[in-house]
């Protein structure tokens, strides 16, 4: 395979393998700056800021996410404006993460785009893929919530506490629970 074909393969969501040099290179701008990010102080807002509009793919006005951040990519990550993002978030971002306005994500918080095969073979020989997550305007992810690959969840929405997001989700609902499920209407 050539240099950058696992690459391609990653970003149009086909099933890929990670060893790639060029993946190797994307991952480790990440960790770099998400290091140096999660370094700042609080009183440094303005790097801080920087630092974030170099990590992700989209950050929109007003956006606030508390250190410490973890990401694979960074740049497949983008986040709507007035959406605040409290500590310890995990966004793997082997596929899309697109983040709406306003919305409200608890501590602890993991977004997961990454899947492996079920089958042995494959997996033991790295194969992987990923599905994009989608997170509408004004949705609460309460704290430890886990949203699982290729899930959408619907604006206004709630998800509490600990919740296991494996399926979408829609508009105006409260869901709680593992796997997450409504359980009532907004």
């Amino acid at each position: 395979m050539t240099v950058g074909e696992q690459k391609e393969r990653m970003l149009a969501g086909e099933p890929y393998i990670a060893d790639d040099p060029e993946l190797a290179a994307d991952l480790m701008r990440a960790a770099r700056l998400a290091e140096r990010y999660n370094a700042t102080g609080a009183e440094d807002q303005e790097t801080r800021d920087a630092l974030l509009r170099e990590l992700l793919g989209g950050v929109g006005e007003g956006v606030a996410v508390r250190p410490p951040l973890y990401v694979d990519y960074g740049y497949q990550i983008t986040i709507g404006p007035g959406t605040f993002v409290n500590f310890g978030a995990v966004m793997l971002d082997v596929a899309r993460i697109d983040i709406g306005a306003d919305v409200q994500i608890g501590p602890n918080v993991q977004l997961l785009t990454p899947t492996h095969p079920v089958e042995p073979e494959p997996r033991r020989a790295k194969w992987e893929s990923a599905r994009p997550i989608t997170v509408g305007d004004n949705v609460w992810l309460g704290g430890g919530a886990i949203v699982c690959p290729g899930v959408t969840i619907g604006e206004n929405t709630v998800v509490g506490a600990g919740a296991v997001v494996t399926r979408d989700l829609p508009a105006n609902v409260v869901a709680v629970g593992n796997p997450a499920r409504a359980v009532r209407a907004l």
